[in-house]
């Protein structure tokens, strides 16, 4: 007991000062800041998240000494209350026992029952729900409604550029201001990609030290609730109606769009199972999305699309063998 209290207050001290780093301003600490979450994650998966929130609230109460009680609150709501929620929802599981078949009269039970882990989609999902969070409390740290935050995000941006002439002003301008039309999405985006990064990172550092209990998932077999979906839809309508609603609507869209990102990926995976060179070609896929971006959303496209027809089942279905034939 006491040495798991020791883990938790070292995850917690690990993940303030990953979070306390970006004060500094140096370049690597925003990769630090995104990765703040990842050691009480490993505490949360490994030894269990009631540890995971005794190192969660210590770091809270420790930055909160040192800095002030918003940025411990700004700790607490982005890194701590994340990390213990999804490690929960990792190993939350229930015995399989309804459709288990019956045992023979006078045999002992041949083992444990099988365990119905928390399905990946909704672990998607619920980070979806965390990434959107988080960005949206930090955008309503610059104002109240969509003029103030627009305007402070684009005084921010001018300083950044630093523009000296007047020839090139006009061209920054414009430059700035496309900036900012994609900025909370843009935010949303990296808020999600950073958060299942760390998710998945946190499972493979607890599954290589032998202490993850949930075996390892097959990737290629996620997928989302139906009512994501109608989800996305309606908070894409909801980004034309202006006004601080379609930011937030923007924000929900863009951590829904990469949730069926990741489904997308998981579908090229399963229909190039047979492919000859079907490493080049997904190596092919990722470089082309990290380089240019925008191809992601024909990743987007797929995952909804297999959503709707399910390609990766018809897939499944047409490569397994036909049953065989009862012998007369």
């Amino acid at each position: 007991m006491i040495m798991n209290l020791l883990i938790a207050a070292a995850a917690g001290c690990a993940s303030a000062l990953m979070f306390a780093s970006i004060i500094s301003g140096a370049i690597v600490s925003l990769l630090l800041f995104y990765l703040a979450p990842l050691p009480l994650m490993v505490a949360a998966m490994g030894w269990g998240p009631t540890f995971a929130a005794i190192g969660g609230a210590l770091a809270g109460a420790g930055l909160g000494a040192m800095f002030g009680p918003p940025y411990s609150a700004a700790f607490v709501l982005t890194v701590a209350l994340p990390a213990w929620w999804l490690g929960h929802l990792v190993l939350l599981g229930r015995p399989v026992t309804a459709d288990a078949p019956p045992e023979r009269m006078g045999a002992a039970p041949t083992g444990p029952p099988p365990i119905d882990w928390y399905p990946l989609g909704r672990i998607l999902v619920w980070i979806a729900c965390f990434a959107a969070l988080t960005t949206t409390a930090a955008l309503l740290t610059l104002g109240s409604d969509a003029s103030t935050i627009t305007e402070t995000l684009r005084h921010g941006l001018l300083r950044i550029v630093n523009v000296q002439d007047a020839g090139s002003g006009d061209r920054a301008t414009e430059v700035v201001d496309a900036f900012v039309a994609i900025a909370p999405a843009a935010a949303a985006t990296i808020a999600m990609t950073t958060l299942t990064l760390n998710v998945w990172l946190a499972a493979k550092v607890t599954a290589t030290s032998g202490r993850l209990r949930r075996p390892w998932p097959d990737m290629k077999t996620i997928t989302l609730p139906p009512m994501t979906l109608v989800a996305m839809i309606v908070a894409l309508a909801l980004c034309f109606v202006g006004g601080l609603p379609a930011i937030l609507a923007q924000i929900v869209t863009a951590c829904l769009m990469m949730a069926y990102a990741l489904v997308g990926f998981a579908v090229l995976h399963t229909i190039t199972l047979a492919q000859r060179g079907r490493g080049l070609w997904l190596t092919c896929v990722y470089a082309i999305v990290l380089v240019f971006v925008w191809p992601v959303i024909a990743i987007v496209g797929v995952g909804i699309a297999d959503a709707i027809f399910g390609f990766r089942q018809r897939y499944v279905q047409r490569r397994m063998p036909p049953p065989l034939a009862p012998r007369s």
